[in-house]
Formats: structure tokens, sequence, C-alpha cells
């Protein structure tokens, strides 16, 4: 039995730093580039022709051409070209995994083993459009007559609901939570959405008109997918993955026992970052990039001994290597090949977690026998999320847990489309919602058009 200790802990509390310490460790983790530093980039690109990088956004940016645009001078141009393929794209350039997407593609990579810094570019020219947008990028078309339910303002509504009001078509768009964004707005690392960054892209996106905002509406519970369909004539489910999957052991009401998506969220709306209660201890039992992000803010909001355990090996890992050596530059450890066993809790408080150590047999993933304890007074759950089908109701067929779709997003309910992490066959990426968001508006429309 291996332990791993540390002196005895002060509990789950906030105030661990002072604020200018709260301050920096919460600032813009990759500050942007500047107009020198961006010039000098994109002079760096071959602009290829049917550029690999291109292919390799789900979304379709036009990378060669909007870095040449950049290359010129022309950070309108540029911005329109991104915007035009990604109405998000200022988000994703923030927290796109470019290193597995349009730079590992780079042709770059071959010659020099460093890629043009498309995600750097990409920020750059949307954030230039944002802080001087001008005179309006894009106009509706005529008014059609026709009313289109969104329901969940995450990346994949957003997109959607964009796309349809460029159209000329009138857009409710329905969220659960009290702002709009989704993932966005509430799932994502601080320090990666800086200035409220969110909501000045929402800003503009409505800037567009025909979109009517409608927040604190639950679909099953404020309205329901039937009544939708009689007032609306065509309807998009951008739910989201609203569940958290459990760990599998025994989970007592403990303080100190938190699903990390919380934990993010939390964070993300805390006007007060010292009120945030952490512990000196933390475990976050997880391999994804909301593990990553749940770690790394725990050490930096001044958690001493910050772990993240996961089942398999590090290849595995659905956090690229860049997210999870970010995490060890921020002095998170990760352990490798091991599950959670049992919660250690004494007093309705957490004081460990025990896990069985993980290996290969034959291909499947089983316990070798041996066994470690992590002591910690908080352990946050980062093991995937789950659609909840009881929302939308059961009319809606469902292919392994989330919404069966075809490549347009059609539902097998008639007039009823879906998108995002919802939706079946996903990688779980802010940019492939923002394209199933896409696709799912050009259907929509043509679908109206023939009604």
């Amino acid at each position: 039995m291996e332990t791993t200790t540390a002196s005895a802990g002060c509990g789950v509390h906030g105030a661990r730093l002072n604020l200018a310490e709260y301050a920096q460790n919460f600032s813009d983790a990759h500050p942007p580039l500047t107009r020198a530093q961006a010039l000098i980039e994109a002079e760096r690109c071959y602009y290829c022709y049917e550029a690999p990088c291109a292919t390799a956004c789900p979304t379709g940016i036009d990378v060669p051409s909007f870095i040449h645009r950049i290359a010129q001078g022309n950070e309108r141009g540029a911005a329109r070209a991104i915007l035009e393929a990604n109405p998000l794209g200022g988000m994703c350039a923030r927290v796109c995994p470019t290193e597995v997407l349009c730079e590992q593609a780079c042709v770059r990579n071959v010659n020099e083993d460093k890629p043009v810094e498309i995600g750097a570019l990409q920020r750059y020219a949307t954030d230039a459009h944002f802080a001087q947008p001008g005179a309006p990028m894009f106009t509706r078309a005529e008014p059609t007559g026709k009313r289109v339910a969104v329901v969940g303002a995450g990346p994949a509504g957003l997109a959607c609901a964009h796309g349809l009001a460029r159209r000329g078509h009138d857009v409710v768009l329905f969220d659960a939570r009290p702002k709009l964004g989704g993932l966005n707005e509430y799932g994502l690392a601080s320090y990666k959405t800086t200035g409220g960054f969110a909501q000045k892209e929402i800003d503009w996106l409505l800037s567009i008109g025909g979109i009517a905002p409608r927040c604190g509406q639950v679909l099953g519970r404020d309205i329901t997918l039937p009544g939708l369909l009689q007032a609306y004539d065509a309807v998009f489910l951008g739910l989201g993955l609203a569940g958290v999957n459990a760990l599998g052991i025994a989970e007592p009401d403990a303080q100190g026992l938190l699903n990390a998506v919380d934990f993010i969220a939390d964070l993300r709306q805390a006007q007060d970052l010292s009120t945030l209660p952490v512990g000196r201890r933390v475990v976050v039992v997880g391999g994804g990039m909301t593990a990553v992000d749940a770690a790394v803010q725990a050490a930096k909001l001044g958690a001493e001994e910050v772990t993240i355990v996961y089942r398999r090996g590090q290849e595995s890992m659905s956090a690229s290597l860049v997210e999870q050596q970010w995490a060890r530059t921020n002095g998170v450890a990760i352990r490798h090949w091991a599950a959670p066993k049992e919660l250690l809790c004494e007093g309705g408080a957490v004081r460990g977690m025990r896990f069985a150590a993980m290996g290969l047999q034959d291909g499947r993933l089983v316990e070798t026998g041996e066994a470690f304890m992590i002591e910690a007074d908080m352990v946050l759950k980062a093991i995937g999320q789950s659609y909840l089908s009881g929302h939308a109701g059961a009319s809606v067929a469902l292919q392994q847990g989330r919404i069966a779709t075809d490549a347009e997003g059609r539902t097998n309910v008639p007039r009823v489309w879906a998108g995002g992490d919802c939706r079946a066959g996903g990688r779980d990426l802010t940019v492939e919602a923002v394209e199933h968001g896409k696709v799912a508006a050009v259907s929509i429309h043509e679908a109206l058009r023939a009604a």
C-alpha cells in the first residue's frame, strides 16, 4: 500500500491568496499577439492551395485567406473570412485544440517542426474587429415570416440562431441559465476567456437582429417540445450535456465532493475570487479538458497540492498533450493507471480517496491488486457528462445515449433538428458544435423555403 501524505489540512475555504495574486493567476493565460508579432507570424504562412489547415478546421475557415489579409494589414477582411465560416471564431481562437486540428496539419511542421500560430492569428483578427466593429459585417435578408425556436444558447445554438437570422427568419433563443453562452460562459477556464469576452462575442452575434433571447427557460419545465412545435415552424435542440457521470463508487454527501463543471461555473461567475472556497489538497478524477481546467484553477486559487488521477495511460487522455503540459507547468501532478475505489470521509467532510492501480490484460483494463491513497479535502469529479433525455421527451430517438440525427442535424421528429454535444457521434469540441449549428441552419432554411 502506497500512501501520499501531507501535513494536516485546514479544510476547504477561500481567501488563500491576496487580491494581487488572484489577479495575476487569472489574467490572460496566453496574451494576444501584438501587431508586429502578427505581421511576422503571418509572413510564415505558405498560403497553400487546397490548404490542409483549412480542411482540418471543422468549420472550414479559409486559413490562408485570412492570414494573407493580416499580412496585408486588412484586419477587417481577415475577421470577415473567419466569422463568415465561424460566427464564434473569437472564442474558438482561444479554446480550440489547434495543436491537433489546423496547426497539426500545417505544412510548416514538415521542415521546421513549428506550425504557423493559426489560433493566435485568428484571435488577433477577431479581437481587432470586436474592438472597432465599424459598419455591420453581416445583415439580415428580407423577413421570411417564419419563426424558429432554438433551445440551448451554447455554441451550437448560437451558431444556428445567427445562421437563421441572416437568412431572414425570426429566432427565439431559449436557455436554462441566466446568461447566454452555454459552455463558453459557464464551462471554460477563466484564464482562457478574460475580460468578459464570451458576452462581448454574444453581443456582437445578436447585433444582427432577429434573435430574441429568453433565459431561465428549462425544456420540460417551462417549455416543452410539443408546445414549441405548435408555436414555431421549426425547432433546433442544442441542449448540451447536463448530466454528470458518477464515479462508480459510493458518493456520500460530504463537504468537498463536487462536480468539476459546477466548480468551474462558480469560478466563472464569481465577482470576487477570494470568496471561492478551495481545498488545500485537491484531487481531480478524470482525463479530459474539464479535468485540466478544474485542476489548474484549483491551483491558481491557492491549493497547495493538486493531483489529476486517470484510469488509463497518458496517450488515452482526451486532454491534449499541450493541455497536460499546461497542467504540469502550473504545479498539477498527473497520476495514470488508477481508478477510484473509495471516498474517505470523516465528520461529514472529504479526507482522501483510495485508488486501485490499473493495467491492461489481453486488452482489457483490470485492477493489478495494488492500491494507494491520496489525502485530500476536496475531490472534483471530471469523468464526463451525459445527455439527459427527459427534457426533450421520449419521442426523440437516441443513439448511444445522445440524440440521433442525419448529417444535416435532422432528428426522427419532423421539424426538429439537433446539434452540439447532445448530438450522437461528435467529438465534444466547441468548433464542431458551431459547425453543427451552421449546417442545421442551412437545412432548416431549405426546409422552410420548401414548406
